[in-house]
Formats: C-alpha cells, sequence, structure tokens
C-alpha cells in the first residue's frame, strides 16, 4: 500500500509532538531533581507537587505525577493499562485515518491528536502515570495542571472540530451552487 504524501504530515507532526513532549517532560524530571543519576525514576515517597514559579502567580513549573486522566478521573491509577490500549487503538485509528484524508487543517489536527496520545502513551508504560508541568492555576482560570502532549491533544480536538465545520459548510456551498 503507497502512503500518500499528505499522511507523512500527519505522521510527522504526531513526532514532533513526541518528541518535544519527552524532552520537556525530562527537562523537567531532571531539573526538579526527581531522577536519580541513570535516569530512573527516585523513590514514590518523594513524588508530589513540587514547584518553581516562572512567570509569578500567572505560570509555574509544577511536577503533578497525574495517574490518571483529565479532570482526576481514575486518579489512583486503576486504569494505567487501560488508558494505554486506549490510546494505542486511538493512534492506531488515527494513523489510519491519515491515509484516506485530503485536507490539511484535518491532517494537522489527526497529527497533533496522534502525537499527544503516544506522548502520553511513553509516560504510562514508562513511569505508570502522566508527568504534567504547566502550570497556569495562578490565573484562577485554569486550575489544572497539564503537559505539552494534552495541548497538542486539545488543540487537535479543536482543529478537528473546525475542519468539520468547515467541510460541512463548504459541502452545503457546493450544494447551493449545483441547484442554482
Amino acid at each position: 500500500m503507497k502512503i500518500p504524501r499528505i499522511a507523512y504530515a500527519a505522521y510527522g507532526f504526531a513526532l514532533v509532538v513526541i518528541v518535544l513532549d519527552q524532552i520537556t517532560k525530562a527537562w523537567v524530571l531532571s531539573g526538579m531533581h526527581m531522577l536519580d543519576v541513570n535516569g530512573a525514576m527516585l523513590d514514590r515517597e518523594l513524588w508530589g507537587y513540587r514547584s518553581v514559579e516562572v512567570l509569578g502567580d500567572i505560570f509555574r513549573i509544577t511536577f503533578v505525577a497525574n495517574y490518571g486522566v483529565s479532570f482526576g478521573l481514575f486518579g489512583d491509577g486503576s486504569a494505567r493499562w487501560f488508558l494505554s490500549i486506549f490510546a494505542v487503538v486511538i493512534s492506531i485509528a488515527l494513523g489510519w485515518w491519515a491515509l484516506r484524508a485530503d485536507r490539511r487543517l484535518l491532517i494537522t489536527a489527526i497529527g497533533l491528536v496522534m502525537g499527544g496520545a503516544i506522548g502520553n502513551l511513553i509516560d504510562r508504560v514508562r513511569f505508570g502515570f502522566v508527568v504534567d508541568f504547566l502550570d497556569f492555576s495562578g490565573t484562577n482560570l485554569f486550575p489544572w495542571v497539564f503537559n505539552i502532549a494534552d495541548s497538542a491533544i486539545t488543540i487537535g480536538v479543536a482543529l478537528l472540530l473546525l475542519d468539520s465545520l468547515l467541510s460541512e459548510r463548504a459541502a452545503k456551498v457546493g450544494l447551493a451552487a449545483e441547484k442554482s
């Protein structure tokens, strides 16, 4: 099977997200002294909330070991392998969808969501939790701590919705033009 050139863009976006996500997480873990000299995670008792102010109360780098998903769901870590398998299935489905997609916005969205899912999957398999560290909670607008992968997923889903609206509108305009 020949892979369409546009699909490579989705895979490229995914790869960029994965690399940026993992580099920033490694930077946070090493900068917060959460790793030992061999790169292994330190004792679980040391994990928790470690924070460094970057822009006062507006933005902090705060290490959070997230055992669940958004908004603290499954926060006890019980869904680790379910969430890991789910991320694999979603990534495979998105990779397949990229082979059939023909719009740039859709390809970008697919790549961002796929990269984010894989970035967090790597953490779940490697550590048993996702490394979160971007903290804008001091603004009182967004109380959650998140990471690059989470951001890519959020932006990707927003782009999927936008692409859906735009392609639906284009289809309606096309139908109207045919009727006249």
